[in-house]
């Protein structure tokens, strides 16, 4: 490594150009890459929603209803008009509405009630909208000028389409807020006005060019598009901090400031690379997810960290040999206090505290486990947005309401009708439009109208659309499923196929689900390994692994305590992030407790280690707390928003634990590690 590292030193004005090119690739690349704010896209592909999806695309030219559109005060000839306008808008490939499943040139009260308050009801027209997943913005900017901001639309292609809008400009904000705080931070935590400068155009460089690299997926999801770059700018951070101040130390020692930084790069590459490492694993842990959202972020966020530390190892080491004369310049006073006072405190109360950690430990692993969960996106806009205001509306005067999709081998109408009578036993269902529904059976095909017909049977399948009294997900709306899907084998065994919203939530859950133990397993077993080798100890993985999470249980917990339901692919991302993140604060504070031993004793080396570390502890934990706050306060979607909310309140549980707690366990284990540590060399 000294060899690689002296070319580095050696070869500035190269390495500088190289570096500052490629970030201005990134930059132009990343208007390239694509970012899907779809959900449903990323189950797995043999999953049952999906499997019927492609074999409607390929049936049917229309897809599955995804809005519903309300607007009030019409009457039946101007809610036809209203129905032909939003067929024009563009996007929409189809609109059913009332005269679909009955003839409205007849008086409503011939009609069956339940049928007409379905899309009719106190003067209000509810549409039933199907839009153009490839162009979701346009339609919806289309219908919103059709009906006026007086009425209302929801709907799974609304709630994408404003993700998109909302999301592009809110983490504009969020990434400057995020800078303006890091720099703040660093200024604290650092003794000089420049340092805090040119830590973050390092991070800057390896930003770019992470997000300009992104185009080798071709497309991302909207989760690491919207939180990938802010998470690597504060998981990141303590790199090149570490370097900056191991870099002075040499420095002090050699003269020569070339040869100072080869050193302070050779000492350092082992701790910066273990934990780097060790965060890496906990994003990695997520490929192992089959619902695609997991590897997805994953991959962004590991190749993010990995892009990091190249920039660390290279191109920072010459950054810092130009800049070094203005770094002199600048020094100012240590602005943060010694933290003396801190460790004295920290003895005082680490027992007593690692007591309280071992009650706490089983309630809050237990309780993590019993949340109430939300698995699609039907969600993630609250009642305070357009869209939560629109959805209270429309649900205000027709009730919670989903559209489903039957697909059955067509040619047998007495099986069919059969089915559909049988769907209709259903209590939530509350209408069907099919053929056998529309024209009965007793009608031949060619007599039905070309358009209507191609609507509901193709070359292979008919086509059943249900309207079912439920919401978008949920227990109920899960017991439903099951029940429709039961329903159809019995009548078309293993060749009937069901979609719609519901139904993609419902194997959102089953294949998210079946992810959480695979996922968590992995990552702690992998953390445990790379603990276990770097340390080379038995009993220090067990007590670092442990210490987070608990932090992570907790974390988890409150949410169940406070009966707050979450999303729960929010859940399942972090806990990844959160171990594989602040696991370093736990390494770099037992690193120097065990450098310590050797030549104090365990009270000794408490007392010391608190204030050695704190400042660079609360100069990442600060960081990253304060990202997850921002996309926690400024975030629209719920699920970007609330994963902010689990990453700052993580972040914070996860500092308290390694400053209160681990000295503790480190003491009271002193003599175990001792015997289970290789070269230890306690004192």
């Amino acid at each position: 490594m000294r060899k690689f590292y002296s070319k580095v030193v050696n070869n500035p004005v190269k390495i500088l150009v190289f570096f500052l090119a490629m970030a201005v690739v990134g930059a132009v690349l990343r208007g390239f890459v694509g970012v899907n704010y779809d959900m449903k896209a990323y189950l797995p592909e043999d999953s049952n929603s999906t499997v019927s999806l492609d074999l409607m695309g390929r049936e049917f030219d229309g897809g599955i209803p995804n809005a519903r559109v309300m607007v009030k005060n019409l009457s039946l000839a101007e809610a036809l008009e209203y129905k032909e306008k939003l067929e024009c808008c563009e996007g929409v490939t189809d609109v059913m509405w009332l005269d679909d499943a009955v003839n409205v040139y007849q008086p409503l009260e011939f009609s069956d009630n339940e049928t007409v308050e379905t899309y009719y009801k106190d003067s209000a027209a509810l549409y039933t909208v199907t839009i153009d997943e490839e162009k979701r913005m346009e339609a919806v900017d289309a219908i919103r000028s059709v009906i006026g901001e007086e009425n209302a639309m929801t709907g799974e292609a609304v709630s994408t389409a404003l993700a998109t809008t909302s999301t592009i400009k809110e983490i504009s904000i969020i990434t400057i807020l995020a800078i303006v705080i890091v720099l703040l931070v660093l200024v604290f935590t650092t003794t000089s006005w420049v340092e805090p400068l040119i830590v973050l155009l390092g991070l800057g460089i390896a930003i770019m060019i992470n997000l300009g690299s992104n185009l080798i997926f071709g497309e991302i999801s909207f989760v690491p598009n919207a939180a990938g770059p802010v998470l690597q700018l504060a998981v990141s951070l303590d790199y090149s901090i570490f370097l900056l101040h191991r870099y002075e130390e040499c420095l002090s020692e050699c003269p020569d400031r070339k040869e100072a930084m080869v050193e302070a790069l050779c000492k350092s590459t082992s701790s910066i690379l273990s934990s780097g490492l060790t965060t890496v694993i906990g994003f990695m842990a997520l490929l192992f997810m089959r619902f695609g959202i997991g590897p997805d972020l994953g991959l962004a966020l590991a190749k993010g960290v990995a892009v990091s530390l190249i920039t660390v190892f290279v191109f920072m080491p010459v950054l810092i040999l130009k800049t070094y004369p203005i770094i002199l310049k600048s020094r100012h006073k240590r602005l943060l206090p010694e933290f003396k006072a801190l460790g004295k405190a920290v003895y005082r109360i680490m027992i007593p505290l690692v007591c309280v950690f071992a009650v706490m430990m089983v309630p809050a692993r237990l309780a993590s486990d019993q949340n109430s969960y939300y698995y699609g996106s039907s969600h993630i806009f609250g009642k305070n947005t357009q869209l939560g205001k629109d959805t209270e509306a429309v649900e205000a005067v027709f009730g919670k309401s989903d559209t489903y999709v039957v697909l059955v081998p067509k040619g047998n109408s007495a099986a069919e009708r059969q089915l559909s009578d049988a769907l209709k036993e259903i209590p939530e269902v509350t209408d069907i439009i099919s053929y056998v529904d529309t024209a009965g059976a007793e009608i031949p095909k060619e007599y039905l109208d070309e358009d209507t017909l191609s609507q509901l049977v193709s070359d292979h399948y008919s086509r059943m659309v249900l309207s079912v009294d439920t919401d978008r997900e949920g227990e109920k709306t899960f017991d439903l499923v099951e029940r429709i899907r039961e329903t159809i084998d019995r009548y078309y065994p293993g060749s009937g196929y069901l979609a719609g919203d519901g139904v993609s939530s419902y194997d959102l859950m089953d294949t998210i689900t079946a992810d959480t133990a695979k996922v968590n397993i992995i990552a702690i077993g992998a953390v445990f390994v790379v603990l276990m080798l770097s340390m080379k100890s038995l009993v220090l993985p067990v007590i670092l692994v442990l210490s987070i999470e608990t932090a992570i249980w907790i974390n988890m917990a409150i949410p169940y305590f406070c009966d707050s339901i979450i999303f729960y692919i929010a859940y399942l991302i972090i806990s990844s992030i959160q171990l594989g993140a602040t696991v370093d604060y736990a390494i770099l504070l037992t690193s120097r407790y065990l450098e310590l031993r050797q030549t104090m004793k365990k009270k000794e080396a408490v007392l010391t280690v608190i204030p050695t570390v704190t400042t660079s502890l609360l100069t990442s934990g600060t960081a990253l707390a304060a990202v997850g706050f921002l996309l926690n306060r400024f975030s629209s979607h719920g699920i970007l928003s609330q994963l902010g909310l689990f990453l700052g309140r993580g972040t914070l549980l996860s500092l308290i634990i390694v400053f209160f707690v681990l000295p503790g366990l480190l003491y009271l284990c002193d003599g175990l590690i001792r015997k289970t540590t290789m070269n230890s060399n306690f004192l």
